[in-house]
């Protein structure tokens, strides 16, 4: 079975009297070891789609199974174990800790596992290090350049050796070197076997990826391998 299948995926908003229909019965699979883009406009539905595909929300109807589990009806507590166990989040927005070290940002996801306190030092140093910043974990976020914030994020979604790893928009608050930077470490990540889905609206993010699939209105207009495969 696919790492992701999804299956008449739809995910309905009721606005006042009104209904909006953000995703339109999305069907589709996702192998693992593959690095993906999702692609749209504002509104097409991709972060609907990218809540959905991370267990951050469920859908109103169809069937969702992430590393053969039947995800779509779970209760909240089980999505939480999921994103903790499966998931590697990656933000634009960073979301690290200011008063906490590299170290302690990227060990978050082990203390809300209960790993012990010498292993998770010992993974979150493992992390760091895939991510080049052994030199930087007692520094805190405010001491850290944007890319290497970005960076600490990435090892923080690492550290659980996550089943996939999802990334909103991961560029999307730096300049266009160290952009080229995170772009070139997330190649990386996926040489080395990493399952990975780039959510973004910015064609040139996206043609890193093998494949791209493109939302429109809710519903999956396209879907294109690229000649990276």
């Amino acid at each position: 079975m696919a790492l992701i299948e999804t299956r008449d995926l739809w995910k309905t908003y009721q606005m006042g009297e009104e209904q909006v229909h953000a995703l339109r019965g999305v069907t589709l699979q996702i192998e693992r070891g593959e690095f993906v883009a999702i692609i749209g406009p504002s509104g097409s539905g991709k972060s609907t789609l990218m809540n959905l595909i991370g267990c951050l929300d469920t859908p109103s109807s169809g069937e969702y199974y992430l590393n053969s589990k039947q995800v779509s009806r779970m209760n909240d507590d089980e999505l939480a174990s999921i994103r903790n166990r499966e998931i590697g989040f990656v933000f634009q927005t960073f979301n690290l800790l200011p008063r906490a070290t590299a170290l302690h940002n990227v060990e978050l996801p082990l203390i809300y596992n209960g790993t012990p306190a010498g292993e998770r030092s010992e993974k979150a140093k493992f992390a760091l290090g895939r991510v080049d910043l052994t030199d930087r974990m007692t520094h805190k976020p405010n001491e850290l350049s944007g890319g290497q914030r970005q960076r600490v994020a990435l090892a923080r979604a690492l550290v659980n050796n996550p089943s996939l790893l999802l990334a909103d928009e991961p560029t999307g608050n730096l300049d266009s070197k160290t952009s080229e930077e995170i772009l070139r470490l997330i190649d990386h990540l996926h040489h080395e076997g990493n399952t990975i889905i780039v959510v973004t609206h910015d064609r040139n993010v996206a043609s890193r990826a093998h494949r791209i699939l493109s939302i429109f209105d809710g519903r999956i207009a396209s879907d294109e391998r690229t000649e990276k495969v």
